[in-house]
């Protein structure tokens, strides 16, 4: 059977009681890598990297709850027979990541007295840094799964600790991780080509947020989750909504860029 083995026990490392999974490990990575990424996008910003420093903690702990709370929701069934696990870390949705972090990212300008748009677009890239990065623990937990395929690329996971149900193991699936962390490069070179030409404060978030709402919704076609309704899962439902709320801001957006830059263009 064709396909690309992932054999990789998920826990990383046993010390009696405690796990140490490779799932915490690459989200601790992904945090460090958008923070890096941070650092330098708020620099070209004017916003030291104290400020990043100290907004990082509220970013995280808001993303982390917010993406629990969305996973559980997705997995409402399984957590309701299983409430106890609740309250463990593994599982975060990153719809409900990026929406947590987002509501503490403008909880802490508003508290902090800095505005918040040249914040929002500094996310951006960082966001998706920390995508990129994230989406290898996806890789090896097995928790962001795939349809059956019959391409040479599929991942065919065969440890007992993986995520993926036990019917689905030792067959090949799509590696929807995979898919994403393209998308996400690309939407990463399109934010550092546009972050260069945009003026309009906000308006590079929203090129990000639309991109990847786009992405997220097409490729969430290949991905195994709970259906809602319409056929469609948890995270195409909230790409949608996000599109309808960004599509028109950022065709305003755009336009008054425009005009902007014909402005600063006829001054000159």
């Amino acid at each position: 059977m064709d396909g690309i083995v992932i054999g990789i026990d998920p826990v990383a490392l046993q010390l009696g009681a405690l796990q140490i999974r490779w799932y915490s490990i690459f989200v601790l990575l992904a945090l460090a890598a958008g923070t890096a990424v941070g650092v330098k996008t708020c620099a070209r910003k004017g916003i030291s990297s104290d400020v990043v420093y100290s907004m990082v903690l509220w970013i995280a702990l808001g993303g982390i709850v917010g993406g629990r709370v969305f996973h559980i929701l997705d997995h409402l069934g399984f957590y309701l027979q299983n409430p106890r696990m609740m309250l463990g870390f593994e599982g975060l949705a990153i719809w409900g990541s990026l929406i947590g972090g987002g509501i503490a990212l403008a909880i802490y300008a508003r508290v902090k007295r800095i505005a918040i748009r040249p914040l929002l677009d500094a996310a951006a890239p960082a966001a998706l840094a920390g995508q990129i990065v994230g989406r290898f623990a996806c890789i090896i937990n097995g928790d962001a799964y795939g349809g059956p395929t019959t391409l040479p690329w599929g991942f065919i996971y065969t440890s007992p600790n993986a995520m993926i149900p036990d019917y689905m193991k030792g067959i090949p699936t799509h590696p929807y991780p995979v898919y994403e962390q393209i998308w996400n490069l690309l939407t990463l070179a399109l934010v550092l080509v546009m972050g260069r030409r945009l003026k309009t404060p906000g308006t590079l978030f929203l090129v990000y947020v639309s991109a990847y709402a786009v992405g997220r919704f097409l490729l969430t076609f290949f991905r195994q989750e709970t259906v809602l309704f319409w056929g469609l899962q948890e995270a195409q439902i909230v790409s949608l909504i996000l599109l309808i709320m960004a599509i028109p801001l950022l065709a305003w957006a755009l336009r008054k860029d425009r005009a902007l830059a014909v402005s600063v263009d006829g001054a000159a």
